[in-house]
């Protein structure tokens, strides 16, 4: 009986530990990092499809969109952040709220479906944002580009998805080298990045969207290959993004599989660890 007792206090034990783990992840990842894999190209070259990187979610404050989202179809479990703090949704304000810099790379809920994105911010509220001929214009202020070469990666299958980039230099068979034009762009009042460019596209010419007050421009680097706030939510793009949908700031990818896997050690990017996000 003595022993009986004991393999059962052990048990009660080891599920209390599981218990006490899984809330101290729950309130870490709640509070401080939630981390995050790039499954879509549209954030190339800053974000590659496999970057790992953990988000800072005490850069911006604290709203319904911090809780954390458990999706794992392959068991059925599908907790949406919105089911645990949904209360707290519709005002748009933050606790502990410090709004985004133009040219954060930020994680956001897309304000219908409730999918994570990321993508750059480049219009803060009262902005006027506009695409001519495939430059940025912010405030009626084109942004500087500087031809800086050309992004080369495989054509083939990327990620878990499969999918195959696009290509200024296309069509390009299995395994050719995929080409885009490789520009740094410099927003007015200064910081840069890289954005890439396939040619002409639909987007590089849209007219005058004005930002409203607590909301955000977002847009991939990637340039036409993004689905972002230059579409309206109703054509399937992200639209204006409120204050309260942002979860966090990329600031570091921690390491990159450019396999199907990021367990697929042997496919990790040995130049991409706690590389900085510009």
């Amino acid at each position: 009986m003595a022993d009986d007792a004991k393999k059962g206090n052990a048990i009660v034990e080891t599920i209390k530990t599981i218990v006490y783990a899984l809330l101290i992840a729950g309130v870490f990842r709640t509070l401080f990092f939630q981390p995050f894999w790039i499954p879509s190209g549209s954030m190339k070259e800053t974000l590659l499809i496999g970057d790992f990187l953990f988000v800072n979610k005490m850069a911006y404050g604290y709203s319904y969109a911090s809780c954390p989202s458990v999706i794992m179809p392959g068991i059925g479990i599908n907790i949406d952040a919105e089911d645990i703090c949904g209360m707290f949704r519709g005002d748009n304000s933050r606790l502990f709220g410090s709004e985004p810099e133009r040219g954060d790379v930020v994680v956001f809920r897309h304000p219908v479906t409730g999918r994570d994105f990321i993508k750059r911010v480049v219009g803060l509220p009262g902005d006027r944002i506009q695409m001519r001929q495939g430059v940025l214009s912010i405030n009626d202020v084109p942004v500087e580009l500087t031809p800086d070469g050309v992004f080369t990666e495989t054509f083939e299958p990327q990620g878990p998805q499969g999918t195959r980039p696009r290509c200024a230099n296309g069509p390009v068979g299995q395994g050719g080298a995929c080409e885009k034009l490789r520009f740094i762009e410099t927003f007015p009042e200064g910081g840069s990045h890289i954005v890439l460019d396939i040619g002409p596209q639909s987007m590089d010419d849209t007219g005058v969207y004005m930002v409203p007050e607590g909301h955000f421009f977002f847009m991939g680097d990637n340039r036409d290959n993004s689905s972002d706030s230059r579409l309206p939510q109703s054509a399937g793009g992200v639209g204006f993004v409120p204050f309260e949908n942002l979860i966090g700031r990329a600031d570091r990818v921690m390491f990159s599989s450019a396999g199907r896997s990021m367990l697929f050690f042997w496919t990790w990017r040995g130049d991409r660890f706690f590389k900085a996000v510009e």
